[in-house]
C-alpha cells in the first residue's frame, strides 16, 4: 500500500478554490478520478446533466488545472476528460481567512458530494454481496478532545488509510472494489457559541 505520491496530488490554492466551489465540478471531478477519462455526454449521463452544462464545468475545471483533454482518445467529434491530479487538499487556514466565501462554497460542494455518495450507497445496500453488507459501516461518536488531540486522530486515521492505499501499478485482489471512506472530524458548534459569549 502506498501514500499518493504529491505529484499526483494537488494543494488548493485561491483559483482552485472558487473552481471547486460548484457541487457539479466536485462530482465531475470524483468521476474522472474514480472511472477515468470520459466524455462530456457519458459524465452527463452520470449526472443527469445536459452535456452543454457538462461541458462548461469541464472547461472551468481545465482552466484551473483540475483536468486536461485526453488527447490520446479524443477525435474531431468528441473531447475526452481525464482528471490531472488523484487527490485534492485543502489545509490552508490562511486561505480559507483570505477566501471565507470561497472556502465554504467549497466545503458545501464536498459536503453535497458526500451525501449524494452515501444516499446512492444506501439506496444499493439491500443489493449488495453479504459480505459488503457486512462490511459497511455508517457511524459516529462523541469525543471531549483538545484541539490538538483532534487534529493527531485525524492524522492518524489517514495513515490507516494510506496503509489501504494501492499504488498504480499494484496487483489487486481478484475480489477488491472501491470503497468510499469519508472522514469528518466536525468540531460541535457549541464551542464557536461559547467563545463568541466569552
Amino acid at each position: 500500500m502506498a501514500q499518493i505520491p504529491a505529484e499526483n496530488s494537488v494543494v488548493l490554492d485561491a483559483k482552485g478554490l472558487r473552481a471547486l466551489a460548484h457541487p457539479v465540478r466536485v462530482q465531475l471531478l470524483g468521476l474522472l478520478r474514480a472511472h477515468g477519462p470520459a466524455t462530456a455526454t457519458q459524465l452527463a449521463a452520470r449526472l443527469a446533466l445536459n452535456s452543454g452544462a457538462t461541458s462548461y464545468h469541464l472547461r472551468q475545471l481545465a482552466a484551473a488545472g483540475f483536468v486536461a483533454e485526453d488527447a490520446e482518445r479524443g477525435n474531431a467529434r468528441e473531447r475526452w476528460w481525464r482528471s490531472v491530479h488523484q487527490l485534492t487538499r485543502f489545509s490552508s487556514e490562511d486561505l480559507a481567512d483570505r477566501e471565507p466565501e470561497a472556502a465554504m462554497a467549497y466545503l458545501q460542494s464536498v459536503h453535497t458530494t458526500y451525501t449524494l455518495r452515501t444516499q446512492q450507497a444506501l439506496d444499493g445496500l439491500q443489493t449488495l454481496p453479504r459480505p459488503w453488507r457486512e462490511a459497511f459501516d455508517m457511524s459516529d461518536a462523541a469525543l471531549r478532545l483538545t484541539p490538538t488531540e483532534a487534529q493527531n486522530m485525524r492524522d492518524e486515521i489517514w495513515s490507516v488509510i494510506d496503509r489501504y492505499r494501492r499504488a498504480p501499478g499494484d496487483t489487486e485482489p481478484q475480489d477488491a472494489e472501491r470503497v468510499w471512506v469519508n472522514v469528518h472530524v466536525l468540531p460541535d458548534i457549541d464551542i464557536a457559541e461559547q467563545e463568541a459569549e466569552s
